[in-house]
């Protein structure tokens, strides 16, 4: 009876050891599992961030790095038509001696300032849009796009004011000339310009050369050498001795028959030279005009995408840091 009771604790034992192994083994084999899980759990969430990483700092694609390029160009262009019309100004007033001591006072009123001041915004901004393409500044880009808009707008209310105004443009232009004739002699600038456009479309006047009688000094009944004579920059040869502007050539000129003019001065009015240069040139006016709008509209739409992109690729990399936290 006793060896019986000892067989079956024994049994009894045996079965809860085995029970026992049997728990720690399931145990184990749970502990493993969940360890399995959190490991591959934690390869993919570093894959994901990897594949996130390599998207928000990825490079620009090539289309962007072609905008971004054609944006670079295009400035670099504007910047040299800037600078030439910054020359083209200071060559103005060097050329009529505008920083002599005597005109110093009245610099401020000089035209050839304007093409000073158009040429240096015109250089600066496209600089500016030059080193916000490079660097992806989004403050020079946004601030050169909002110029350009503008520039852009004012160039096409011109053109539609110029068309509607086509017919008294000519009456515009006589006005303006006859009233520079009248202040040939009291104003330099005004009679730089006049010079200027007599000798480049070699006329006199504004519609013949008796046009200069409107002028004090030049009409007939005027006292002194320049009465019944014109400017020299009507001259066929203002040059004496191909040096020296010769201010006498036109002097009595308005006495002379045209036949005997013709050998002295030009006869022709400006207006008409203007007219025909335009005429002739048309063509090439409106190829161009098309063209700096046509250039300026893309630079536009080139700096609105190389500004979305930079806008994407900051919104991706503040999303990155923040999951990195």
């Amino acid at each position: 009876m006793n060896f019986l009771l000892i067989t079956i604790k024994g049994v009894i034992r045996n079965a809860e050891g085995a029970s026992s192994v049997s728990y720690l083994g399931t145990h184990d084999s749970s502990g493993s599992q969940t360890s399995s899980t959190l490991s591959s759990h934690e390869e993919s969430t570093a894959s994901s961030r990897n594949v996130f990483t390599s998207q928000a700092l990825s490079p620009l694609s090539w289309s962007d790095y072609i905008f971004k390029y054609l944006l670079v160009t295009s400035n670099l262009l504007f910047t040299l038509l800037g600078l030439v019309t910054l020359v083209v100004g200071l060559w103005g007033l060097i050329n009529k001696e505008s920083f002599a001591q005597e005109k110093i006072s009245s610099i401020g009123t000089d035209p050839m300032l304007l093409f000073c001041f158009l040429g240096l915004v015109l250089a600066l901004l496209s600089l500016m849009g030059c080193v916000g393409a490079l660097r992806e500044n989004m403050c020079l880009l946004q601030i050169f796009s909002a110029a350009v808009l503008f520039l852009v707008v004012a160039q096409v209310l011109v053109a539609v004011v110029l068309y509607s105004l086509q017919g008294q443009i000519v009456e515009y232009l006589r006005s303006g000339m006859l009233a520079a004739m009248v202040r040939y002699q009291d104003d330099l600038d005004l009679r730089f310009i006049t010079d200027e456009i007599q000798t480049g479309l070699q006329c006199c006047g504004a519609d013949t050369y008796r046009d200069w009688e409107i002028n004090v000094y030049f009409n007939c009944s005027a006292p002194g050498v320049q009465a019944c004579g014109v400017p020299p920059s009507c001259c066929i040869d203002p040059l004496e001795n191909g040096t020296v502007w010769n201010t006498q050539c036109g002097v009595g000129a308005q006495q002379l028959d045209e036949f005997s003019a013709q050998s002295v001065i030009f006869l022709g009015g400006c207006l008409g030279s203007i007219w025909r240069w335009i005429e002739q040139h048309s063509g090439v006016i409106v190829t161009v005009v098309i063209i700096v709008l046509g250039v300026q509209i893309l630079t536009l739409f080139i700096t609105a995408r190389l500004l979305q992109k930079i806008r994407w690729s900051r919104a991706q990399h503040d999303v990155y840091l923040q999951s990195l936290q």
